[in-house]
């Protein structure tokens, strides 16, 4: 199975406020790299329900898979599952599976605290079971800490917005949805530090080595005020079939940097 591209796309006031800083974007990343792979872009997106179907039908039309984090609760601040549903033209209705899970979680929170069930006329009972009111024909994504199912719909993934449900709902998705399983520690990217060079002057480097070696992407990174080096550039390559071939790209920018008389301070592999 060949992967898809990977979007990220978080709901919330309260990151564009700066309120609460993102812990999604840090933490898909490493789930991916875990596997192989890579995120390829990211958003934000403010709880409002247009801005959000918006988004959310940008996302469907790019063919990526995107994972959607926040805002599937049932507060009047929620709008994810309506959003969904409007951006992707489908209506809400009880999901039976999505609504015994929330029954089920209830009556387990019941029992901890020595009460009997709640009626389900009650109006707090009905607000839970909001939550399992979800766009027709959506799968469930298991949640493993409270059973409040996330959801998707065709390459749309949406789970909570807390880190400690979200994060491992993320996994499942890449794994079952994907078959991307975490794989052994291996070699990404191999780079080197490059002292008081300029960007421009080994740009036409840069792209040789891009030319002469397809599916290799060559990266730059400069930096004024590194604490170890100062001003210098991090320049390395990535992608590619395997490690060999990163070696091989890595040995000619090595080359044509040593040709170029460049200060070069030492390697890097991650």
């Amino acid at each position: 199975m060949t992967a898809p591209r990977f979007g990220l796309i978080v709901f919330g006031d309260e990151l564009l406020s700066g309120k609460r800083q993102d812990a999604h974007a840090p933490k898909f990343i490493e789930l991916l790299a875990a596997r192989g792979a890579e995120l390829d872009w990211a958003r934000y997106v403010r709880d409002e329900r247009a801005a959000q179907a918006s988004a959310l039908r940008a996302a469907a039309a790019s063919g990526d898979a995107v994972l959607c984090c926040g805002g599937i609760g049932a507060t009047p601040d929620d709008h994810t599952r309506q959003a969904a549903a409007l951006a992707l033209g489908l209506p809400l209705q009880p999901h039976a599976e999505a609504q015994q899970l929330i029954r089920e979680r209830v009556a387990e929170m019941a029992r901890e605290r020595g009460e009997p069930p709640p009626d389900e006329a009650q109006p707090d009972m009905r607000r839970r079971l909001e939550m399992g009111v979800l766009p027709a024909g959506c799968r469930l994504i298991p949640n493993p800490y409270n059973r409040i199912a996330g959801f998707s719909v065709g390459r749309l993934h949406f789970v909570p917005g807390f880190p400690v449900m979200a994060h491992p709902m993320m996994a499942w998705v890449l794994e079952n949805e994907y078959g991307l399983a975490e794989q052994p520690a291996s070699v990404r990217e191999r780079s080197c530090i490059v002292a008081n060079d300029l960007e421009a002057r080994l740009t036409p480097l840069m792209e040789q080595i891009e030319a002469e070696h397809p599916g290799i992407k060559v990266f730059s990174l400069p930096s004024v005020d590194h604490p170890q080096w100062g001003r210098c550039i991090e320049l390395g390559v990535k992608a590619g079939r395997d490690d060999a071939q990163r070696q091989g790209a890595f040995a000619a920018l090595r080359a044509g940097l040593h040709q170029l008389g460049a200060a070069v301070r030492t390697d890097l592999v991650r």
